[in-house]
């Protein structure tokens, strides 16, 4: 998908700062693509994985839509990775009053997700917090209107039980990489969360795989 095509998707255009930036994602994407995945140096917590594994220009422009539809809302992102997936949230979070804050273990993503987000002009927007994802949600301070669930598999059940007595009446979550790739671990996920009391909650077909979810307390 062209930067151009995507721009005219949904209902607003994108400002320019923000198209530069992704189109520079996007580039990187397309690199990407064409390098066979390999372990990082150090293994997922050695601070040397350089690949983005970043959502793609479906699934943010879906994400920045589903937050504008939302007014003045407190976004939470638990898995910053290098900042693809926080344009697209932090532009509709300026775009309806709200603020994100994203979250990261590893400081380089942080820092260079904090550097793209500046290039934006959406930095003023982002709160980046870097540390252990399920300690930082339990730390939060008020509560949160949409959740993008991206980090390590194996920690969205976990990051589930931090971040669920936290959400707002309306609340809307989001988890990538449901279809793709196939692991117990989100599998797991989509039973709790639909477990979970005022969750309602389907199996979207795009990018990789979403559960969306929606709270109402019951």
């Amino acid at each position: 998908m062209t930067d151009d095509k995507q721009n005219n998707l949904g209902e607003h255009r994108l400002d320019e700062k923000v198209i530069n930036v992704l189109g520079a994602y996007h580039q990187r994407i397309d690199e990407e693509r064409g390098v066979a995945r390999q372990e990082a140096p150090g293994g997922r917590d050695g601070g040397q994985d350089q690949r983005m594994r970043a959502v793609g220009p479906e699934t943010g422009r879906f994400l920045n839509i589903l937050v504008r539809s939302l007014t003045a809302p407190t976004i939470l992102e638990l898995g910053t990775s290098f900042g693809y997936s926080g344009i697209w949230l932090a532009e509709a979070a300026r775009a309806t009053g709200g603020r994100l804050i994203t979250m990261e273990v590893h400081g380089y993503k942080s820092a260079h997700a904090q550097t793209m987000a500046e290039k934006a002009g959406l930095a003023e927007h982002i709160d980046f917090r870097v540390g252990d994802a399920v300690a930082m949600i339990r730390e939060l301070r008020g509560k949160v209107d949409f959740v993008l669930v991206d980090l390590w598999k194996d920690l969205y059940l976990p990051c589930l039980e931090a971040f669920y007595p936290k959400l707002n009446a309306g609340a809307i979550i989001v988890a990538d990489n449901m279809i793709y790739p196939v692991t117990e671990d989100v599998k797991i996920y989509a039973r709790a969360i639909r477990a979970k009391p005022g969750i309602t909650s389907v199996l979207l077909p795009i990018g990789s795989g979403l559960e969306v979810s929606r709270y109402e307390p019951v």
